[in-house]
């Protein structure tokens, strides 16, 4: 897709230029889908090369966006979120090459079994065809969804946030270079090029049957707009209601170290702690310390009555904060009855995204890992580990909180489906 920002925009036939990104990307997908791994490796190796090639570019463009969000007055989670920097550049480069370098699940056989009647079947991952993203301020998105859907042989339509527009075309260009450089077409990795958000909504529609699956990464009003008019299989979280909860039997100087990253590490991100749960039987020793931390680190402390008198910077908590995810330096503190109380916390206000629980017994951790319904549960380390990369995936396209096909971290596995191959030597069905 060859034409500028600005002349799709102007000629206001958005339709027409979605309808071709949807038949591009099916033809592309085919093309992909058939790739041998060398190849895809290839235009993966020429990508991450052609991103720190790009590098000033990048962060020009990227400046760009950033004088526009100040501009709007956006918070500095926001910002953060936004902004790229050298170091960021850098390991958006390395996150491609950590993708290049995982086994290819395209072909791999699950399963083979031979049936009484002599026929061979063979269970094989196959990918799922033309995946659209649709994200919002994290302009390296671009890079991780473009690279994760290439390497599991899909294709993806790409359609970043307004406010990312510039940055996320600069990264775009150099994902389009590599793809090119090894002989495959451009058209497999596209970034929809209007900030209409007539756009996303064709997007939802499936763009004529050319969509298979919807990854929406992005705030709470996204999300709920995905999976509110979404005509395809969506893989989505609507947020990230993250906890830490620490345990009578948990180390204090652990638990400081422990909530102080899963909150003020970035406090932007889906896997940010955003309540702090600390067990009734341990407050007398435990709440006071962590609270006065948290304040301490510049953290707003929203907590219950028990929080409250431990410091007198603590604002009271409301219903609402139990549920809230902050994505900024705020957390919500309340003190629970025990495990049991921290579980049924955590099912009554959690998103089912990412808990995690501090103690050196086994028995408790064991309990919470098991009744927790969340799709990532820890034992005594940062919810802020909630991140593909973290998981040895290279990168992520999102975190999954549903529970069918693909759940927490969505790699290259998550994004391929799989088929049947039956082998036989003149088998009939009586």
């Amino acid at each position: 897709m060859t034409a500028s920002l600005k002349s799709i925009e102007g000629t206001g036939d958005i339709a027409a230029t979605m309808a071709e990104i949807g038949r591009r990307a099916r033809d592309a997908g085919r093309v992909l889908a058939l790739a041998p791994t060398a190849q895809k490796d290839r235009a993966l190796g020429a990508m991450a090369t052609a991103i720190r090639a790009s590098e000033q570019r990048i962060l020009a463009a990227n400046a760009e966006d950033l004088a526009e969000a100040r501009k709007a007055g956006v918070t500095g989670a926001f910002l953060d979120r936004l902004a790229l920097t050298e170091p960021r550049i850098e390991a958006i480069a390395a996150g491609i090459e950590v993708v290049r370098g995982l086994k290819d699940p395209v072909g791999a056989v699950i399963g083979a079994w031979t049936r009484p009647n002599g026929l061979k079947i063979e269970r094989v991952r196959v990918p799922l065809g033309v995946i659209g993203i649709i994200y919002e301020s994290r302009p390296n998105v671009t890079a991780d969804a473009g690279a994760l859907s290439m390497k599991s042989g899909n294709a993806a339509i790409l359609r970043g946030g307004s406010d990312s527009t510039r940055s996320s075309r600069a990264i775009h260009a150099a994902l389009e270079q590599g793809l090119i450089e090894a002989g495959l077409p451009g058209a497999a990795i596209q970034l929809v090029p209007t900030r209409d958000r007539a756009a996303v909504g064709m997007m939802l529609a499936g763009l004529d049957g050319n969509i298979d699956v919807i990854v929406p990464r992005g705030g709470k009003s996204l999300v709920a707009r995905v999976q509110t008019e979404a005509r395809v299989p969506v893989f989505a979280h609507l947020e990230g209601n993250c906890h830490v909860y620490v345990d009578r039997a948990a180390a204090l100087d652990m638990a400081k170290t422990i909530v102080l990253n899963a909150k003020m590490r970035r406090t932007g991100v889906c896997g940010a702690a955003e309540t702090l749960l600390v067990d009734r039987a341990c407050a007398p020793t435990h709440l006071k310390p962590l609270v006065t931390m948290l304040l301490d680190a510049g953290c707003e402390v929203r907590g219950d009555e028990a929080a409250c008198a431990a410091d007198p910077r603590v604002k009271a908590a409301t219903e609402e904060d139990w549920a809230t995810e902050y994505l900024d330096a705020i957390i919500a503190v309340r003190v629970v009855d025990g495990v049991d109380g921290a579980i049924a916390h955590i099912e009554s206000h959690g998103s089912h995204h990412t808990d995690a629980i501090i103690t050196d017994d086994d028995a408790v951790a064991e309990k919470f890992l098991a009744e927790v319904d969340s799709a990532i549960v820890l034992h005594n380390a940062s919810t802020q580990f909630a991140d593909g990369g973290e998981f040895g995936f290279g990168a992520e396209i999102g975190i999954a909180t549903g529970r069918l096909h693909a759940r927490g971290p969505v790699g290259v596995e998550q994004l391929t489906t799989f088929k049947y191959r039956i082998r036989g030597n003149g088998q009939i069905r009586p």
